[in-house]
């Protein structure tokens, strides 16, 4: 991958890595605010499952983006972690954060 194309991509992974922290800073801020004393203590729980899961979402993506990142520096960036071949620029622009190209995610499912 030419330097212009990593140059473009490691912009938009750090503008998604800001983004998925002020969303898991906001979240952290809002998930104190559920009201334990609530009446519906079902709704609660399943408010604090909703929370709990885009959290763990949030994690993940910010997981995948710092791993990019990595990558970019240490100039391994766009290469496929299972068969060590050029993920198709189309997918990275898709999806800055890849681990894998087509053929091998395709193999997971």
């Amino acid at each position: 991958m030419s330097d212009a194309p990593v140059a473009d991509q490691r912009a938009v992974l750090t503008a998604e890595r800001e983004r998925v922290r002020s969303e898991l800073e906001a979240i952290g801020v809002d998930s104190s605010t559920i009201d334990s004393g609530f009446a519906d203590s079902g709704q609660v729980t399943a408010e604090r499952g909703e929370i709990d899961a885009l959290v763990g979402s949030l994690q993940e993506t910010l997981s995948d983006v710092d791993n990019a990142l990595t990558k970019i520096d240490a100039g391994t960036y766009g290469l496929c972690e299972e068969c060590a071949e050029p993920i198709g620029e189309p997918r990275l622009e898709a999806m800055p954060a890849a681990r894998l190209c087509i053929a091998c995610a395709s193999a997971r499912r």
